[in-house]
């Protein structure tokens, strides 16, 4: 055993110095990455941060916002995506388009509203229509994104009219109704149209049955 020791004692010292040096460089490299490592995973503390509205708890689609639906939460502000609502009260009795996770930050396109309705129809001055339909099995397989001619079936009676086209290429943007408790005779399905189209689908609907052609 002396004899190990003395052997070990005699290599150690013959180490040359700048061995020292490139060890010490290693491990001081090896620090640093972690390091770099460590400060991508964290979020940058001098980032700007906004408080804006997320979803308190899961949310299903054609829910209507109220009290305890919605918190204020600060994220990012580089990162928020566009439209984020940053102010709860216009929010209160808004219908939402689709289902919201818990924590999932609330945007305009998230809601009924004159926004969704411009980008649903590509028109600036688009309006929401509320429709019901003659047959409910049709509003059954109605998704929001569907594409629709919305049709108005035949008068009868004197002076009745045939079935015409009302409206062409509608944005269909919520099925009332569909993950709902309440039955099917109370289904609505809102479609996105210009506000000429808009005002004719809208007067024809108080006269006559309506229903849509699937693109």
């Amino acid at each position: 055993m002396d004899r190990l020791r003395t052997r070990f004692e005699v290599l150690a010292g013959s180490r040359p110095s700048w061995a020292d040096g490139v060890l010490i460089r290693r491990v001081l490299a090896a620090v640093l990455v972690v390091i770099a490592g460590a400060l991508a995973l964290r979020a940058d503390p001098a980032a700007g941060h906004t408080a804006v509205l997320v979803a308190a708890r899961d949310l299903g689609p054609g829910h209507v916002i109220g009290d305890g639906d919605l918190r204020r939460a600060p994220r990012e502000t580089a990162s928020l995506p566009a439209g984020a609502i940053r102010e709860g009260d216009p929010l209160r009795g808004a219908t939402l388009t689709g289902a919201v996770a818990q924590g999932e930050i609330l945007t305009e396109l998230r809601v009924v509203g004159p926004r969704l309705a411009a980008v649903a129809a590509h028109v600036p001055d688009a309006r929401i229509v509320p429709i019901r339909l003659a047959d409910n099995a049709v509003a059954d397989i109605l998704r929001a994104g569907d594409r629709v001619d919305v049709v108005a079936g035949e008068e009868s009676g004197a002076g009745g009219r045939p079935a015409r086209l009302l409206a062409s290429d509608a944005a269909v943007v919520l099925v009332s109704g569909a993950d709902g408790p309440r039955g099917k005779g109370d289904r609505v399905v809102l479609v996105a149209l210009d506000s000429r189209r808009a005002t004719a689908v809208a007067a024809a609907s108080l006269r006559t049955a309506l229903t849509v052609v699937f693109h």
